[in-house]
């Protein structure tokens, strides 16, 4: 499945691409290019990061990952490309996906929607109890 998905988007499935593509694979945490590399360069240490962000790139462009912009220091990467919004942790930084549809009804006249994404911000339970 993993090779598959390279396929699909003509890379060469090499042990570093298909590393970060089973690092994505059912992660939560909406990991940083950055983060990917430090988890792979400890298994590849020869792993540049110009390969982590260009196999991002291009999972990006063919639709295999999501690219959120919910932080200002950097792009984060999702691989749940079902539609769905963000909660963000204000104090921990913590990203939890919502399912829940929110109901959003925006009318702009000549202008054709073809998503939408809310992003929910607050504090994480744990972050909460911290607080008190």
């Amino acid at each position: 499945m993993i090779i598959n998905k390279l396929k699909r988007i003509n890379l060469k499935a090499t042990p570093q691409r298909i590393a970060i593509v089973k690092f994505l694979e059912g992660n939560t945490s909406h990991p940083s290019a950055e983060d990917i590399y430090n988890a792979i360069s400890k298994i590849y240490p020869s792993i540049s990061f110009a390969t982590v962000y260009n196999t991002l790139k291009a999972l990006h462009e063919k639709g295999e990952i999501l690219e959120l912009s919910i932080d200002p220091e950097r792009k984060r990467y999702d691989p749940n490309v079902t539609p769905h919004n963000h909660f963000i942790c204000l104090l921990c930084g913590k990203v939890v996906d919502i399912f829940n549809d929110v109901n959003v009804s925006l009318k702009l006249p000549g202008y054709e929607i073809k998503s939408k994404h809310v992003e929910f911000h607050g504090f994480c339970p744990k972050c909460k109890e911290k607080r008190k």
